[in-house]
């Protein structure tokens, strides 16, 4: 659907996956509007090298408010929408499931009918509702075994099921009305600019503050990483090649436990910022696990590589190097992410439920 200057709303645009894909379309030669609430994970210094260029924009707003969406598709009458804008943290969604249920499920309808209206509207102009889901959405694997695109529904945390609501929303709308709509579920995204509550970054800069490092349970759950600016080239060859109406499964091919990860992240800030004494893996704890806490998420994305040509460019020991130096080197945007409402603070117990 790429055309010089088209134009994307891309909603969540100050988040980390957000942020990352505001750049990259930047880079691909479109124009962006970027519409974020600004909550406690939005950060508009992620997109400060990008805030004077003539081909974005930033509003800020909320995507429950159907009447600001209607001014804000009338003015800038965009070519696609792009959805990002949800909360995303499964420890947030234990303690408190109510903002979840708000943005995750009412928002995208707000935004499904905001973009029904603004595609009756435009005779035929072409248009795509792109909306970025999670392989959470799936629940839980053993041992073995990939989800991909049939992969039945089986939610297990408030987020996840929030997310699962929204995919099904956007499918009801495709059918119900004809709202050209794609469907994208990601793997665990890592990377520059990644909100610190998420694993990685949070062991990162709790580790540089000599804080202890939490590990749920005794760290043998399951997750598959993938880079985030893979993800965002994906996304992108969804929204400019995939096929109306049909699911894209995005994994990394990148499967580790959460304590190879942590373990791995010590190793490298011993190599690149070591202690005065000792390794960071002695800050290591175990600590309770999570309510519901899936044990293993793994995705097949032959679907995506064989009718796109997409796959990942950043193996796992690449990747994870790269972004532990970009936060060594970006401790003034890590300082602006702590000054505000986040301290390195364990949630997600459910005592507040």
């Amino acid at each position: 659907m790429k055309n010089v200057k088209a134009k994307l709303l891309i909603t969540g645009g100050a988040g980390f996956i957000g942020s990352n894909l505001v750049r990259y379309s930047l880079e691909q030669g479109y124009g962006v509007v970027n519409l974020d609430k600004l909550t406690y994970a939005g950060n508009l210094s992620s997109l400060e090298a990008v805030s004077a260029n003539p081909d974005y924009v930033f509003i800020q707003g909320d995507i429950c408010d159907r009447g600001f969406l209607d001014a804000v598709f009338l003015e800038h009458r965009p070519d696609a929408v792009l959805n990002l804008a949800a909360e995303s943290h499964v420890d947030r969604s234990i303690d408190g499931p109510g903002d979840f249920i708000n943005t995750n499920i009412v928002g995208t309808f707000a935004l499904l009918e905001a973009s029904r209206r603004y595609y009756a509207g435009e005779g035929e102009k072409a248009f795509r509702f792109l909306h970025v889901s999670t392989d959470e959405v799936f629940g839980s694997l053993g041992s073995s075994g990939f989800f991909n695109e049939s992969t039945p529904y089986s939610p297990r945390s408030p987020y996840s099921a929030s997310k699962a609501a929204s995919d099904h929303l956007v499918r009801a709308w495709q059918h119900t009305y004809n709202l050209p709509v794609l469907i994208t579920n990601c793997s665990n995204n890592y990377g520059p600019y990644q909100f610190p509550e998420k694993l990685i970054p949070h062991m990162i800069l709790s580790a540089l503050k000599e804080k202890s490092l939490p590990v749920y349970g005794d760290g043998s759950n399951v997750r598959d990483w993938l880079f985030v600016e893979d993800h965002c080239r994906a996304i992108i060859s969804v929204l400019e090649k995939g096929r109306i109406g049909e699911t894209y499964a995005i994994g990394g091919n990148s499967e580790r436990t959460n304590l190879q990860i942590v373990h791995k992240l010590c190793d490298l800030l011993d190599e690149l910022r070591p202690r005065a004494a000792g390794s960071y893996r002695d800050l290591i704890t175990f600590v309770k696990d999570r309510p519901g806490h899936d044990y293993r998420y793994a995705i097949d994305s032959a679907k995506i590589q064989m009718e796109l040509g997409w796959s990942p460019t950043r193996d796992f020991e690449t990747g994870i190097r790269e972004t532990v130096e970009w936060y060594l080197t970006n401790i003034g945007w890590i300082d602006d992410i702590l000054s505000g409402q986040y301290r390195l603070t364990r949630i997600g117990e459910g005592e507040n439920s």
